[in-house]
C-alpha cells in the first residue's frame, strides 16, 4: 500500500460497498425497476425482468435504455426505485471512524441517485463525511463505465487522477478509472454481473471488506 500515500482524493461507489451487498438493499431496487417497467410498457413482471436485464447490460444502466428507447422521465423512475426500506441498515461506527481518519477529498460516485446515497449514508451514520456526490443525473444519465461520466466528476471536483483511488464493487467500472491513471479497489464479490473476470489487469486492490481495507490503509500511513 505504499503507492497509496500520495492519494489525494478518495472515490467511492455506494450501493453494495458503502455498505454490505449480503443486506440486499440492491434487490429491492431491482424490484422496483421491474415493477416500474412493468407498468409503464405494460407487459409482464417476467417480460419487464428481461427487458430491465437486457438494457443493464447493454448500456451499464436499465435507466439508460429505458430513456433511449422509451423516452421516460428519468426523476420520476429514479424516485421510484430507490425508494427502499432501510430500516434493517444499521449505524457503521467502525466504517465512520476509518473513513473519517483519511485526509484528501472523499467523494460518492454512483450510478443511482443522489437522494438515495443521502438516504443510505445517514442510515449507515457516514454522511457528514464526504465533499460531494456525483450521481447519475450530474452525469446527464451516462453511466459509469462510460469514461464521459468520469472525465466530468474529475472536471467538477478538479481531480488529479494520478492522485486518486475508486473503490467499486462493479469490477469492469474501475477500467476507465484505471486508464485515466487511478489506483482501484474491487470489493470482491460472486455477482456475475459484477465479478472479476481472468486476466484483468486494471484492479490494484481487491477486498472483502472495505472497513478492513481502509484500516489497514489508516495503519500504514499513521507508521
Amino acid at each position: 500500500m505504499k503507492d497509496l500515500e500520495k492519494i489525494k482524493y478518495w472515490l467511492f461507489d455506494l450501493d453494495n460497498t458503502l455498505y454490505s451487498g449480503q443486506t440486499k438493499v440492491f434487490d429491492q431496487v431491482d424490484k422496483k425497476m421491474s415493477f416500474f417497467i412493468s407498468k409503464k410498457l405494460d407487459v409482464s413482471l417476467e417480460k419487464a425482468k428481461k427487458i430491465q436485464k437486457e438494457y443493464f447490460h447493454k448500456y451499464s444502466t436499465t435507466l439508460s435504455g429505458m430513456i433511449k428507447h422509451h423516452k421516460i422521465d428519468a426523476d420520476e423512475f429514479l424516485e421510484f426505485v430507490h425508494d427502499v426500506d432501510l430500516s434493517f441498515l444499521k449505524q457503521d461506527k467502525d466504517l465512520e471512524n476509518e473513513i473519517s481518519k483519511i485526509e484528501g477529498k472523499k467523494i460518492i460516485f454512483t450510478n443511482g441517485s443522489k437522494a438515495h446515497a443521502e438516504n443510505v449514508t445517514k442510515k449507515i451514520g457516514i454522511d457528514r463525511l464526504f465533499d460531494g456526490v456525483f450521481d447519475i443525473v450530474e452525469s446527464n444519465f451516462i453511466p459509469k463505465p462510460s469514461m464521459q461520466a468520469y472525465k466530468k466528476l474529475i472536471q467538477k471536483y478538479k481531480i488529479e487522477p494520478q492522485y486518486c483511488i475508486l473503490v467499486e464493487d462493479i469490477a469492469r467500472n474501475l477500467k476507465p478509472a484505471h486508464e485515466l491513471g487511478m489506483k482501484t479497489v474491487w470489493i470482491k464479490n460472486d455477482e456475475p454481473w459484477a465479478a472479476e473476470f481472468s486476466g484483468e489487469n486494471f484492479i490494484n486492490y481487491r477486498t472483502e471488506n472495505l472497513t478492513n481495507f481502509l484500516k489497514e490503509f489508516n495503519e500504514l500511513r499513521k507508521n
